[in-house]
């Protein structure tokens, strides 16, 4: 009998409606098209209207996802949201997913490990698996970041959109994820958080008037770090299952920037045939920007049974990490 691993078996995404291009984007700051391409690869990126918010995006990536395994939301048995735009501070946001979908029987929480965050959540989700705490476990990540991007920054404005994308996973055999390693470099937390509105600068009059309740990042130090911090990890994992770079079938990172990716690519000795980007469309959607991909190359047969999938992440925190399935 082959070894059973935790696989996911739906996946569901969702992209608001809203385009937002760069030629948009040059009508409100100092920035061109010819700049953000360049320099980010990105050509547009979905933005939420006002009615929207991260649990509504979670919900319809959720039932997509459930659709696609054949389940009832009362089967599922934990929800994991993954995410550092919440609904609100509190309750967790996977209360409120659990609330609209009518996944009555889960339990849940939220992780905050920002762009790493899927891959944080599908590695706790395979712990439950594992010990036999969960069956079904619904994973999402999602990010609402055009409402804590500050739209005067033309240095990060540029980079983020909106979305969400889910996955179900429980234990089937002969595939499934083969490894994951997670990392947390806490000395670097301040090259990408988000100032104001926790115990350290609550919310005030003088908060607000210097716009410290939008994201902060140091772009080019980010850069450094992901590209050695993700190629180690992507290392390690294909080394914990005798496995070399080119008998990947894919790579899937996080869709942070082009410029990252190729690195990433260059780092690694991959061919770039085989990483799949799909920034220019959506921009860089935090945790929700691994699962969106996997969807889209779901829906171009580009996701074939037995294929070996590198996943691949990093964060604020420094949260980062990889992952590597058997589809």
């Amino acid at each position: 009998m082959a070894e059973r691993r935790t696989a996911i078996v739906g996946i569901g995404a969702y992209l608001p409606p809203k385009v937002l291009t760069n030629f948009d984007l040059e009508k409100m700051v100092d920035t061109s098209d010819e700049w953000i391409r360049t320099r980010t690869g990105i050509r547009e990126r979905r933005i939420a209207p006002e009615g929207i918010y991260t649990s509504t995006m979670s919900v319809e990536a959720s039932r997509q996802a459930l659709q696609m395994a054949g389940l009832r939301p009362e089967q599922i048995d934990l929800i994991v949201c993954c995410t550092v735009t919440p609904d609100y501070p509190f309750p967790a946001t996977a209360a409120l997913i659990q609330k609209d979908l009518g996944a009555w029987n889960a339990f849940g929480f939220d992780v905050q490990a920002a762009c790493a965050g899927f891959l944080y959540g599908l590695t706790m989700a395979d712990q439950f698996i594992r010990t036999g705490s969960a069956r079904y476990v619904l994973i999402v990540g999602v990010e609402m970041l055009s409402r804590v991007t500050d739209w005067q920054d033309r240095s990060t404005c540029v980079l983020f959109g909106d979305a969400a994308g889910a996955a179900v996973v429980t234990a089937a055999e002969g595939r499934g994820l083969l490894s994951s390693r997670l990392y947390l470099d806490g000395s670097l937390w301040d090259l990408i958080y988000l100032p104001a509105g926790g115990t350290r600068l609550p919310a005030s009059e003088k908060t607000v008037q210097e716009r410290l309740h939008f994201l902060r990042m140091r772009g080019n130090e980010v850069f450094r770090v992901a590209v050695r911090y993700m190629g180690r990890a992507v290392r390690e994992v294909l080394e914990d299952v005798g496995l070399t770079a080119d008998q990947v079938d894919w790579l899937v990172p996080h869709q942070a920037n082009h410029r990252i990716t190729q690195a990433l690519i260059d780092y690694l000795g991959l061919s770039a045939e085989k990483v799949y980007a799909n920034i220019e469309y959506t921009g860089n959607t935090s945790a929700a920007s691994i699962p969106v991909a996997l969807v889209e190359m779901l829906e171009k047969d580009l996701l074939r049974p037995g294929q070996v999938i590198g996943l691949t992440a990093l964060g604020a925190g420094i949260a980062y990490g990889a992952a590597l399935l058997r589809w």
